[in-house]
């Protein structure tokens, strides 16, 4: 295969964050997008110039044109479309949470395992030069054996007031984390203990913190505080510290290193996971969508991150919110 004639299911914030990087990775055609809204499908379409646009994706999976597609819709949806993506023979690039419960993932898994195509999941932290970094030291094991892991990724409760009736702070971006410290330690969660905090009328709470109990003994705990103040100058506060018997070491990537005072007061924009540089998406985002694209193009099954690591992410995170609503330790 020359070229990847690729599609777009959901044309949300990251769904058109999608588009913006597809539409400029070689050698990619960025053949087809799908939404329910037919506004929203004219003006992604015409901005992105795409010639196949679709309100439903089943026709989309049949349309023997498209070589690949990402699934960028809510998360209750991620199975079903999935799993008629992968049975359709198209490589698939599905965003992160990989599902809302371990049986979706097995069912996705399983799918795969009979299917023609890749398939992907989206875990962008993995593409985060620091994060990767960190990785290759605690590999090269320049901290000895870890002993304990804690991350927080907080976001102003602006910018958590449009996802919280979607999706919880500890399933929506403590599963970051999760993934990271499970990629780091190399060892499974036995058991987890979580809480939650209501602070607002939404359909999940504002706040989310996550004790977990690892096999080797070590200890990770994860903070995801989706309240913090409106003037926060940064869209997320994310910052992991790691410490070993040997060493130890720490992940900010919250920090831009960039600041911007104006007339709207100081601001961080973000320099590292989808920074507009020079018209085009660039960054992590894009890293993570070009291994995809060389993954299809060649056949290859993806080792960056395996279903089955995306899946083990999503048992912690939903043992946590198990553990949250019933005030217990959860065994996994």
């Amino acid at each position: 295969m020359e070229k990847l004639r690729h599609g777009i299911i959901g044309l949300g914030f990251f769904g058109e964050k999608h588009a913006e990087v597809f539409s400029n990775v070689s050698p990619v055609e960025l053949t087809a997008i799908c939404t329910r809204r037919p506004g929203r499908l004219k003006e992604v379409g015409n901005r992105f110039n795409v010639p196949k646009r679709y309100t439903d994706y089943r026709d989309l999976l049949a349309d023997p044109e498209i070589d690949s597609v990402s699934i960028v819709t809510h998360i209750d949806d991620h199975r079903d479309i999935t799993i008629a993506a992968l049975n359709s023979g198209k490589h698939v690039f599905l965003e992160k949470p990989m599902a809302g419960n371990a049986g979706d993932c097995d069912a996705m898994i399983t799918a795969a395992k009979n299917a023609r195509g890749i398939f992907f999941i989206g875990h962008i932290c993995r593409f985060d030069t620091r994060i990767a970094l960190a990785k290759k030291a605690i590999a090269e094991n320049r901290l000895g054996k870890i002993v304990t892991m804690c991350a927080k990724r907080n976001l102003p409760k602006n910018i958590s007031a449009e996802t919280l009736d979607k999706i919880s702070p500890l399933m929506g971006d403590g599963i970051h984390d999760t993934d990271l410290m499970l990629w780091f330690s190399q060892s499974r969660v036995k058991s987890v203990y979580a809480r939650n905090v209501r602070i607002r009328d939404f359909a999940y709470p504002d706040i989310g913190w996550a004790m977990l109990n690892f096999e080797d003994d070590s200890l990770g705990v994860i903070e995801t505080a989706w309240y913090l103040p409106e003037n926060t100058p940064y869209a997320i506060d994310a910052k992991m510290e790691i410490i070993g018997t040997a060493g130890a070491l720490s992940i900010d990537c919250g920090n831009a290193g960039l600041s911007i005072n104006d007339a709207n007061g100081i601001s961080l924009p973000d320099t590292r996971y989808w920074p507009d540089l020079f018209g085009q998406r660039t960054g992590a985002l894009r890293d993570e969508i070009s291994y995809f694209v060389s993954c299809a193009l060649t056949g290859s099954q993806p080792e960056i991150i395996t279903p089955e690591e995306s899946r083990m992410a999503v048992a912690v995170m939903s043992a946590a919110e198990e553990s949250a609503a019933s005030g217990k330790v959860v065994e996994l």
